[in-house]
């Protein structure tokens, strides 16, 4: 009874050899023309999947990750309908889909292939053994890991590219024109939010009248796990939503899911708009291979699907067309057994991934010989600044130099893009990106609706299409709900993908506190370890007007080059700050300073104020200006003093940091994130590690959200607390 794999293997002989096949589904039409090529080999990649699925099942203990495709190879029409370039990011039960897209491009192994993934292997073609993914870079078809729903963001964001990439006469775009995006899911992740927000956004677009070539291909078993999804939810929930086109079709089926996937296909291609398909799909052998179905589903419901079994529909319409008979069918099915079998054993043989470090490898996309576009002429960039020729010839703050920074890459960089909430007509809450629309228009610098998972997402789909996005999320809070878009799927990428992938993009975030005056927690949000332990991101914090064009430049360098996730903390405090120790001196502000006449600032450099050989403050963010602050007062009690501003937060050059601490006697770390789980805590066990434990003490905010009104700094670092940490670290207190 328990085990299914073998009753439905079993069964498929049985019923070919008796006739008691299914009938075929009320509506849909076997006997059409439709070429008998093409039905032979659908029928051929669902068998493939089928015996893909048997073998991983039976061979446990050396394949993994057992969710199959059984009752989903209905899904092999889409890859028949579609075309090779058509980018698709596909459920995990897409086995059928990829073997067939695979085929359809030539040249290429797929039994073999999705073999070495099963199996884990170093020489398995997409991820190098670090994930069962489907996926495949000749394709078109990005890996995707098992998190519900996540990938549909970025297929908005992949669609929502391809016209923006024609009208701005992209170069490095990699889709046509007139390609569409295909994303896949169940039924059960439908209800999922971050898949309601993805459609919500498809269709928000559409309805403007804005390009959204993209297929949600809902493929409904009527089942997650345990859960059933009741009957008619998502015929009721998607059909008559406005903007999207709604289309179904029986997965049972080849025939009817071959029209379906090829009317959805030809209503995105040629009218460019969101369409979602509900496909009729059967689970077969439970939701995965340690799941026992029979514990929370009868046995009566469980043979009813196998009975609906889709090899068993595409064998009824091959007798009905007179394209095979029962002993050919039959022979085909265990020929290709004996084939995946004699192939997976093969598998089997190769290597593991044996090392940390092979593991490891792929977390940071590779480095390639890309460079950067030249910098424009000085005609061009004379044009550009002319409103600002004034502001230009003197000191400015952090934001206006943020915003210069901004206008320059944009001129220097033609794929680079701006958006999110109020980026565009406003110019962003702090004025950041004031005037950058006007000067670069609505294709390059747009507003998104309000959701920062869709923000997030657009950027990703942008990245796969030759797009160097800078999306802004506008508070630090805000990134909490949306987060997993960088840490499941930005970062996951090319460590997925074997660097075969890249995400290019430099996320711009408002945070940190010490804003007066507005907000509040979720306007001060202090906490950066939702971000400082993400693999292969670089998390980076300017401080000052200063530094920060020269950082900028270097994020979009590297996000360009070498496709890197940049995530740009800007402090809010020190946007609009001009003076540093009293009214009036202007300290904080700074000449803005073309990039051909600036330095540059590497990744990981930080920057040493002072060469005091007392005391090193490492800090950065609102802590290097409080640090700057209090410095005068320790001098004048006898300290001396070097102030260290990291600027690069993640990963933390350890070198560097260690080098420029070295000449001091103490170590004081100054962080405004919080104690448990901050900047400050990295920083000990660094400094620890290099034999300075001993010396090197620290001062961070509390572990308390920030308050609203004057409480809001109890719980932080200050000037004055900064000072008598010093004193203490160094005896004098």
């Amino acid at each position: 009874m328990f085990d299914r794999a073998k009753i439905v293997d079993e069964a498929f002989a049985k019923k070919i050899s008796d006739g008691s096949l299914p009938l075929r589904n009320s509506g849909v039409n076997t006997l059409t023309a439709l070429p008998e090529h093409q039905l032979v080999d659908l029928f051929d990649s669902q068998i493939m999947s089928r015996h893909l699925d048997f073998w991983a099942r039976r061979s446990k203990g050396k394949t993994f990750y057992s969710i199959g495709s059984s009752g989903h190879e209905g899904v092999a029409a889409m890859a028949m309908a579609s075309r090779q370039d058509d980018m698709a990011f596909l459920h995990y039960r897409d086995g059928a889909f990829l073997i067939q897209r695979k085929k359809q491009q030539g040249g290429l192994t797929p039994l073999y292939d999705m073999a070495l993934s099963f199996a884990a292997s170093a020489d398995d073609p997409i991820s190098g053994g670090r994930h069962k993914v489907l996926g495949c870079a000749q394709t078109f078809v990005p890996p995707q890991t098992s998190t519900i729903a996540s990938h549909l963001p970025k297929a908005v964001g992949a669609a929502h590219s391809i016209g923006r990439a024609r009208r701005q006469c992209l170069e490095d775009a990699a889709m046509p024109d007139d390609a569409v995006i295909i994303c896949s899911f169940g039924d059960a992740s439908a209800n999922h939010s971050t898949s309601q927000g993805a459609i919500n956004s498809a269709c928000w677009t559409a309805y403007q009248g804005l390009p959204m070539p993209i297929i949600f291909l809902c493929e409904d078993n009527g089942i997650g796990i345990s859960v059933k999804t009741p009957g008619g939810w998502i015929e009721a929930n998607f059909a008559n939503r406005p903007g999207l086109n709604y289309v179904t079709c029986d997965g049972l089926d080849m025939v009817d899911a071959l029209r379906g996937c090829e009317e959805a296909v030809d209503i995105a291609r040629r009218k460019r708009q969101p369409v979602f398909l509900h496909m009729r799909t059967v689970r077969l052998m439970g939701h995965a291979g340690a799941d026992v179905e029979a514990s929370y589903s009868n046995l009566a419901a469980i043979e009813a699907n196998e009975a609906q079994d889709p090899l068993l529909h595409s064998a009824r319409i091959l007798l009905e067309r007179q394209i095979m008979g029962a002993d050919e069918i039959t022979r085909r099915y265990e020929e290709m057994r004996a084939r995946v079998d004699r192939v997976a054993a093969e598998a089997l043989t190769k290597p593991k991934l044996e090392t940390s470090g092979a593991v490891m490898a792929t977390i940071k996309p590779e480095k390639t010989e890309k460079t950067s576009p030249a910098l424009p002429d000085k005609k061009a960039r004379g044009a550009l600044f002319a409103k600002d020729a004034r502001n230009l010839a003197k000191p400015v703050t952090l934001a206006k130099a943020l915003n210069f920074a901004l206008a320059d890459i944009m001129l220097q960089y033609p794929g680079v893009s701006l958006f999110g909430e109020d980026v565009a007509r406003k110019g962003g809450v702090y004025g950041v990106t004031q005037g950058l629309q006007q000067k670069f228009g609505a294709a390059r610098v747009f507003d998104t609706l309000l959701d920062e998972q869709t923000i997030l997402g657009t950027a990703i789909g942008m990245g796969h299409n030759g797009f160097v996005p800078i999306p802004e999320i506008q508070f630090l809070a805000y990134l909490h709900n949306a987060e997993d878009q960088l840490r499941g799927e930005a970062a996951t990428l090319s460590f997925f993908s074997n660097r075969q992938y890249r995400n290019p993009m430099v996320v711009r975030i408002a945070g940190l506190p010490y804003q007066r005056g507005f907000g509040g927690h979720f306007h001060n949000d202090n906490s950066l370890a939702v971000l400082t332990d993400i693999p292969g991101i670089i998390v980076v914090c300017p401080s000052n007007a200063a530094d920060a064009p020269a950082m900028l430049r270097e994020c979009v360098r590297l996000a360009h080059e070498d496709g890197r996730v940049i995530v740009f903390v800007e402090p809010i405090a020190l946007y609009h700050t001009v003076d540093l120790s009293e009214a009036g001196d202007g300290g904080w502000q700074a000449d803005y300073v073309a990039p051909e006449g600036a330095s540059n600032i590497s990744l990981g450099e930080p920057f040493v104020h002072g060469a005091g050989k007392d005391l090193c403050i490492l800090t950065y963010g609102n802590g290097y200006y409080l640090s700057r602050q209090a410095d005068a007062e320790l001098k004048a009690a006898g300290v001396k003093l070097r102030i260290v501003d990291l600027r690069w937060l993640h990963p933390l050059n350890e070198e560097a940091i260690i080098a420029a601490a070295k000449p001091c006697k103490n170590v004081l770390i100054v962080d405004e994130s919080r104690r448990a789980g901050g900047i400050a805590e990295k920083l000990m066990a660094v400094m620890a590690e290099a034999g300075r434990g001993d010396t090197v003490s620290r001062l961070t905010a509390d572990d308390c959200f920030i308050a609203l009104g004057p409480a809001a700094e109890l719980t932080l670092p200050s000037k004055a607390s900064i000072i008598e940490a010093a004193l203490a670290a160094v005896g004098k207190s």
